[in-house]
């Protein structure tokens, strides 16, 4: 695992995660032979990052339309560590790795029914001002959201 920057050690890192989003591989994910297409796990982590924000109880504010913040992605990666076929069920584990003043990294797993890891990632989102695009601090009730529950190294 030395060449993923972002996890010192697997085993450790995997039993960080506790929610999960499931999906189901659809045929038009896949190319010709039946592999997931490569572009596709960020649609997965979008999916699953949606409902992450959701559980905690934060994706409300954010569309609320009155409200100057809104979350933008700075960056996203994925690591691909096994083939992912059509019609495969998948869970899709999301946590928040460390919160800063208005930046969350957030880490992703992908995982099949028999447990085991195909793709891995990371992103940074940030909370900004719609109208200057600036970042804006994370509420203390926020950041308490993102917190809870989770093993921030």
């Amino acid at each position: 695992m030395s060449r993923i920057s972002y996890i010192e050690d697997l085993a450790t890192w995997e039993h960080r995660f506790d929610f999960y989003y499931p999906v189901k591989v659809r045929f038009s994910e896949t190319d010709m032979f039946g592999h997931l297409n490569n572009t596709v796990p960020f649609t997965y982590y979008e999916e699953a990052r949606i409902e992450y924000f959701k559980s905690k109880g934060m994706m409300t504010d954010w569309l609320d339309g009155k409200r100057e913040a809104i979350i933008v992605v700075a960056d996203l990666q994925c690591d691909f560590l096994k083939q992912v076929y059509f019609d495969e069920q998948l869970r899709i584990y999301v946590r928040a790795h460390s919160v800063g003043t208005s930046s969350v990294d957030i880490h992703y797993m992908g995982k099949r029914e028999n447990e085991e890891i195909c793709f891995v990632g990371r992103g940074t989102i940030v909370q900004v001002s719609k109208k200057t695009g600036k970042s804006i601090p994370w509420s203390s009730e926020v950041k308490a959201a993102m917190l809870e529950g989770e093993l921030i190294q």
